[in-house]
């Protein structure tokens, strides 16, 4: 059977794990000098900067932060654990304010956060509910809460302590916590959900659809929006899962969508206009006239199934057309 990816928490404990030695370790281990630069020479030791080793591979963005003499923080540790961040080029890095500005070799691309942390983290990263705190501040309204999604989501912190981050927050931060919502599977969701509010449409997150399955969006209860993503629709396999999927929420009334994740975050005006012809344009026509048989149970339509009695659900809007 093959081994699944490591969760979200996992990879936070991993990274949590790594042990970041110094020269007192060291000799309390029993290595002298020569034996440490030894073991670095051989690779069974590497040197980050002074009186700083590790033993084993450990991330990139870990060897970068210590040789700063920072810690990983902010977008860097939420990405390195799964979480959603929307920009992922540059290394964030928190310095210790005490630290001298130009004390230690710096990547030229790193964001550097410097003041205090709030909560208790390791050597080489900051606790998690600092990083999420910052990544607040340091990202777009709409990314930040998709990140707040994806941490609630994925369990790593508690509505709770999300609450608490929002109270050491300026106030300008506060409209965003009542539009978290930690259902949302991906990024995109997120944004197609804040896209879906804009326009004033009504919806539904997460349903279930009798011979379908679980769909990202139901819209004015006929329209269905599925944010297809590489990560979770790559593969001649998987595409044609999705068709089949489509002509089953067909075959119920429902009108399916399907806005690439990559023009959600780039071309988001648009996905909005689209989305909102598509409803113009069939909303009367399918909204209107299908509403009471959308809502009928899963019962009455696998009933209808075993019976053979395949009723004309697309008669109405024929005739419409």
């Amino acid at each position: 059977m093959p081994r699944s990816d490591p969760s979200p928490r996992e990879r936070l404990a991993a990274i949590q794990g790594i042990r970041v030695l110094s020269r007192d370790d060291l000799r309390a281990a029993g290595l002298t000098t020569q034996r440490v630069t030894a073991s670095v020479r051989e690779g069974r030791l590497m040197r980050l900067r002074r009186g700083a080793y590790v033993s084993k591979e450990v991330p990139n963005e870990v060897v970068e932060a210590v040789r700063s003499g920072g810690r990983v923080t902010c977008l860097t540790l939420l990405r390195l654990i799964g979480v959603f961040v929307l920009e992922r080029a540059e290394v964030h890095i928190h310095m210790p304010p005490h630290l001298s500005r130009s004390r230690h070799r710096r990547p030229d691309s790193a964001v550097l956060h410097w003041g205090e942390c709030q909560r208790e983290g390791q050597s080489h990263v900051v606790s998690l509910w600092d990083a999420v705190r910052q990544s607040v501040r340091c990202q777009t309204p709409r990314a930040a809460i998709a990140t707040l999604d994806s941490v609630l989501h994925h369990r790593l912190l508690t509505s709770a302590e999300v609450e608490s981050i929002f109270r050491t927050l300026p106030l300008r931060f506060q409209v965003l916590s009542p539009l978290i919502d930690s259902s949302a599977e991906s990024g995109p969701e997120t944004f197609m959900r804040l896209l879906l509010r804009s326009l004033g449409l009504s919806y539904e997150t997460q349903v279930r659809l009798p011979g379908v399955g679980r769909v990202d969006f139901v819209v004015e209860g006929w329209l269905v929006i599925e944010c297809d993503s590489r990560e979770f629709h790559e593969g001649w396999e998987k595409q044609v899962d999705d068709r089949r999927r489509d002509l089953a929420a067909a075959e119920l009334g429902y009108v399916t969508i399907r806005p690439l994740a990559s023009d959600i975050f780039g071309r988001p005006n648009e996905v909005k206009e689209a989305v909102k012809a598509v409803v113009e344009a069939f909303g009367t026509r399918v909204g209107e006239q299908r509403a009471p048989q959308l809502r009928r149970s899963a019962r009455e339509t696998a009933v209808a199934r075993r019976t053979g009695q395949r009723k004309g659900r697309f008669s109405g809007v024929m005739a419409a057309g």
